[in-house]
């Protein structure tokens, strides 16, 4: 269709094409068969960035770490969060948040931060979001229904 000339859109219903999707796979295979191909972003929702604006974490410096690994390297990658001193976002599934958490806390234990504090974010127009130590978030999102998505923000080690 767009060899022959004709305008098309990706859409989606769970977050910004292209940005930790399968959008992205496609965009680079059309570049690379159309060299010439106009590509315009629709500015809108991203829900890193949405949720970093309300985290009351600094902004000036952080970094995006995209989904939490299924299995090999979360230990490394937790481990990893818990060295970094700037803001950390990352995504993870309402299938491993709690364990996330756990395995976060963890981690900072090792580097002696339980007092690091996060944000963690779902569904970020209807405003699910729960804030403070990663023990202090564990328990309120316990004892709440684990639905969709979540953005994890990790705050400066300071």
């Amino acid at each position: 269709m767009l060899s022959g000339g004709d305008l098309i859109a990706i859409v989606s219903d769970a977050g910004t094409p292209g940005i930790n999707d399968p959008g992205a796979r496609l965009i680079s295979e059309l570049v690379s068969q159309m060299p010439q191909l106009c590509i315009v972003p629709i500015p809108g929702a991203n829900a890193a960035i949405s949720a970093l604006s309300i985290s009351g974490f600094p902004s000036e410096r952080w970094s995006y770490w995209g989904f939490i690994p299924n299995k090999k390297g979360r230990q490394t990658y937790f481990k990893k969060i818990a060295k970094n001193k700037d803001v950390v976002i990352c995504y993870e599934s309402k299938y491993r948040i709690i364990k996330a958490l756990q395995e976060l806390e963890d981690a900072f234990a090792v580097t002696e931060q339980s007092g690091r504090q996060i944000m963690i974010a779902r569904e970020l127009t209807k405003l699910h979001i729960y804030r403070g130590t990663v023990a202090h978030v564990r328990a309120m999102l316990g004892e709440d229904k684990v639905l969709g998505e979540f953005v994890l923000i990790v705050g400066p080690n300071r």
